[in-house]
């Protein structure tokens, strides 16, 4: 068989292997050793060694862990507990206050973490039983949840934009910056969707007034924004310092670190067990990350050695259309991955496939990694087997099932292919931050 077609085989294989729920750095590792070997013997893997040891010493990713150390020991700070509390008080008798405040500290921990998992968990186990006790339709809680919690994908210092950038080439400061604005503007549609639906459909979002007896506005409100300062002032430390260039994601990131850890201690929360807890969770996600990023080196060295890139470049070259056309395609392949997929696998095996084809085309990386980041976002909501879906159904009380889950995500989904069509459109809503700073 000729080695290029041995390359397709070998995706077809990594592909089903990953289906059947094998680990994804076995699966990657596996299917590169036998099909390199069986194409091509075992001098194909002799510079292997040399692009791991340039992984591992890539200092890029080593903003990985730091940030992974940051999200974990903000989960266990309270801060997300304060900052639900006090927006609820503040946005309560709006109609969709509620869900409003759900979007708002999503968006903060988004901004604050960059980790999913850990903002659905801590968010499922928070607001879900908050919305459902003040009569929220099951739908909308749990559509409202899934929605603000996979802002962490989008929103910097976001890990799917880390490792993009890196795979992509480009400079992790300006896709951070680049992100930032398409994010925001989820939220604003999200909010803008609450607060419609409070008009035309109360019964879906009722009014949650929780204010206290003798406790007057301006103390709500000087509530909300002392629980918010302090997440602030991390998001404002730790993204600021990459916009206007005063240290590199990776510097900002050890801040963002050590800054975490004043605020748990802030919080009362900082002790032995929850520090050794914390750099066990860091330990095992880095790893993970870590391990698949190995088993992609030898699996990208085994396919371009055999020729697939050239196969799936041309074969994305050929399709009609151009520039818009490929945009178009390749977006409904990384949408269609997503849902199956995680985001590593995806941003390791999938995108390095695209990125010549669209350094050919001429397309703007940092535009085009932007709109994959958003892509993705949307993919990981998607039924039947999206992500965000099932951290959620892991921590829901009794009584919300997936089917609930499913039909209320599927607004927030059409919102976020709202957004992704605003960003085609309007390339410059990427663009314009990330031009500011190279001015600057």
């Amino acid at each position: 068989m000729p080695m290029g077609d041995l390359s397709i085989l070998m995706l077809i294989t990594l592909t089903v292997l990953l289906l059947l729920g094998f680990p994804v750095a076995l699966a990657i590792g596996a299917s590169a050793f036998f099909f390199g070997w069986l194409g091509a013997g075992l001098n194909l893997f002799s510079l292997l060694p040399l692009r791991v040891w340039g992984q591992m010493t890539n200092t890029t990713l080593v903003a990985v862990p730091l940030f992974v150390f940051m999200g974990i020991l903000l989960e266990r700070s309270g801060i997300a507990d304060e900052m639900l509390e006090a927006l609820t008080r503040l946005f309560g008798p709006v109609r969709g206050g509620l869900a409003v405040s759900v979007i708002l500290v999503g968006a903060v921990l988004a901004a604050s973490t960059g980790i999913v998992g850990g903002i659905m968990v801590t968010m499922g186990l928070i607001a879900l039983p908050t919305m459902l006790r003040h009569k929220y339709s099951p739908e909308l809680a749990t559509g409202t949840i899934c929605a603000a919690g996979t802002l962490g994908q989008l929103i910097p210092p976001s890990i799917v934009l880390i490792v993009l950038g890196d795979v992509m080439g480009i400079s992790v400061s300006d896709l951070f910056a680049a992100a930032f604005l398409p994010g925001i503007i989820l939220v604003v549609l999200y909010v803008g969707y609450i607060l419609v639906l409070g008009v035309v459909r109360p019964e879906k979002v009722p009014a949650a007034p929780l204010k206290e007896e003798g406790v007057t506005s301006r103390q709500v409100l000087w509530r909300s924004v002392k629980s918010i300062l302090p997440a602030g002032a991390l998001i404002v430390g730790v993204l600021g310092s990459i916009f206007f260039g005063i240290a590199t994601p990776t510097e900002s990131a050890a801040v963002g670190a050590l800054a975490s850890l004043g605020l748990c201690a802030l919080y009362g929360r900082l002790n032995r067990k929850v520090l050794v807890s914390v750099m066990e969770g860091t330990m095992r996600l880095t790893s993970m990350v870590f391990l698949v990023v190995i088993g992609a080196s030898a699996f990208g060295l085994v396919f371009v050695g055999m020729g697939g890139r050239e196969i799936v470049s041309d074969w994305l070259l050929s399709m009609p259309g151009g520039p818009s056309g490929f945009i178009l395609s390749s977006m409904v392949i990384i949408f269609l991955l997503g849902i199956f997929f995680e985001f590593l696998e995806i941003s390791l095996i999938a995108v390095p496939l695209l990125v010549p084809v669209a350094q050919h085309l001429g397309i703007d990386m940092v535009w085009y990694a932007t709109l994959i980041a958003m892509n993705l976002q949307t993919a990981f909501l998607s039924p039947p087997v999206g992500a965000s879906l099932f951290f959620l159904r892991g921590v829901s009380p009794p009584g919300v099932t997936m089917g609930h889950i499913f039909r209320g995500v599927i607004p927030f989904m059409v919102l976020q292919l709202i957004g992704v069509a605003l960003l085609i459109i309007f390339p410059q809503l990427a663009l314009w931050l990330p031009s500011l700073g190279q001015g600057k």
